[in-house]
């Protein structure tokens, strides 16, 4: 076994980096589970939902970590070696080490501080009385982060993107600006593939190719609270030469080797009711007065949670303000509270904004917008486009959007893989959802099947920086239902699934 150092490149320790939400799998592929009630701890769960989520921490004075289950609560070791998980407090045998498996599994063993032994599952009992790690006591981490996310350079402080040739990865992106800086990290047999937003995958020599081979497979390592992705042969992804492409050399972890995930946050395109989209491109009025879409149409949406409204950014790193003239530019720096409007939702699949003044923002004849309406009508209308989404997962509390099994086209929600959906957009804001077998989503009584030859219109409403609602042509929410049920059932916005995508 490896020993893990927390300061330094060499550790799974957390200071320097995010804080991540992980699930444990033991040797026979059984989540390790926090219960609801009594503070019990089992090893038996079968999928990665909310009792099976664990947040790892740093203990706090050297490279101890400990995992605080969904209830808060602290997994623990006491002095008889039982496990338990009723502690508020980082304290006693709340603290474990970690160290890494050599057999290029990435597989962690976990020493409790105090006790000197390791945690391990027994059937489906957590023990403590193991001196040296076998099987029992080897855990493979799951990482539940958000399926669809933008990958970070700490070593270039650049993301990564789809290079122009669509044949590799490049590294040199200063923002992830659109769908080419998209990626899916998919959980395979312990491993993780990268997944990117064209279908493909990326090999360890740095090409992007159509299937997931074992060369597209990598071991998941946290160093200093970021991370690592080793290949087969023990060779880390990072950047590499002038173009900073994505493949593997080293055997060592440096900062090039290390990186951090980031939500993709929502980019999105808005046409008026004169057809024409909404453009910064003639310099900072805000005016819908272009027929297509470029970086210039393409705002990004960055949610205040405070007070649930959103701020709308240019590619040139300016947000759309009110003026005092009641106009709309795009020329402010982020924080004021006239940068700061409602997306109203409207039946038809439409958006409006409200503006600081609580004025709705219009579009003039000339194409120029200005926040002077009292009412929702044809000219404050705006058809909204999710432009970095050209796939979606979706992802509710009873785990993924799936089909219900492999031989089968009908969708569940309670999966525990994903079921990649490619979106088709329409005009006035309409999208069609279909899937790899080049068939498109079909609303029935019974649920929603991916079998159809024509597609069926859809709206996407943005809910949150990181949740969507999806509503049918006829007015219809998509929702999540007891038992993994996956139908568009109800008319009401407020109690419509938020979909995690």
């Amino acid at each position: 076994m490896s020993s893990n150092h927390m300061n330094g490149v060499n550790g799974v320790g957390l200071d320097g980096g995010q804080q991540w939400h992980v699930g444990l799998l033991n040797a026979q592929f059984k989540y390790l589970t926090a219960e609801t009630f009594g503070c019990k701890v089992n090893a038996n769960g079968t999928a990665l939902k909310k009792k099976q989520l664990w947040s790892l921490e740093a203990y706090g004075d050297d490279d101890g970590i400990c995992l605080k289950s969904h209830l808060d609560k602290y997994l623990a070791v006491d002095q008889f070696g039982n496990v338990t998980c009723d502690s508020e407090v980082k304290e006693g045998g709340v603290k474990f080490f970690v160290t890494i498996a050599e057999d290029g599994s990435g597989r962690w063993a976990l020493r409790n501080a105090i006790r000197g032994y390791y945690l391990g599952a027994s059937t489906d009992k957590l023990v403590c009385t193991a001196k040296a790690p076998g099987p029992a006591e080897l855990w493979t981490v799951h990482l539940a982060a958000r399926p669809q996310v933008n990958i970070r350079s700490v070593g270039r402080r650049r993301y990564a993107r789809i290079s122009t040739t669509l044949e590799e990865i490049q590294v040199d992106a200063n923002t992830p600006w659109g769908e080419d800086t998209l990626f899916t990290l998919e959980f395979q047999d312990g491993k993780y593939a990268i997944h990117t937003c064209t279908n493909r995958y990326v090999q360890n020599d740095g090409k992007l190719v159509d299937s997931c081979l074992p060369d597209c497979l990598y071991t998941l390592e946290f160093h200093s609270g970021y991370l690592a992705l080793r290949d087969n042969q023990a060779r880390y992804l990072s950047p590499i030469g002038s173009k900073a492409i994505l493949r593997t050399r080293s055997q060592t972890v440096t900062k090039d080797e290390l990186f951090t995930l980031e939500d993709s946050i929502p980019q999105a395109a808005f046409v008026a009711f004169n057809g024409k989209y909404v453009s910064v491109k003639q310099g900072i009025d805000v005016t819908a007065n272009q027929d297509e879409i470029s970086d210039h149409e393409t705002f990004q949406l960055e949610f205040d949670k405070y007070t649930k409204r959103w701020y709308i950014r240019t590619m040139q790193d300016k947000y759309w303000t009110l003026e005092s003239s009641a106009g709309i530019q795009a020329k402010a720096d982020k924080g004021t509270s006239n940068s700061l409007f409602s997306l109203v939702w409207q039946p038809e699949g439409s958006v409006a904004f409200i503006a600081n003044n609580g004025k709705y923002v219009a579009a003039k004849k000339s194409g120029h917008l200005f926040a002077n309406s009292d009412k929702v009508d044809e000219t404050e209308r705006f058809f909204f486009y999710l432009i970095n989404r050209p796939t979606l997962v979706l992802k509710c509390e009873q785990g993924y959007v799936g089909y219900k099994t492999a031989s089968t086209p009908k969708l569940e929600c309670n999966k525990a893989s994903y079921e990649t959906i490619h979106v088709e957009k329409d005009e006035k804001g309409i999208c069609f959802f279909r899937g790899n077998n080049n068939k498109y989503w079909n609303v029935s009584g019974d649920g929603i099947s991916v079998d159809s030859d024509s597609p069926q219109g859809f709206y996407i409403e943005l809910r949150e920086p990181s949740k969507l609602c999806i509503k049918t042509y006829d007015g219809c929410y998509v929702n999540a239902e007891k038992n993994g049920s996956f139908k568009a059932t109800g008319t009401d916005p407020n109690t419509a699934t938020l979909w995690e995508y």
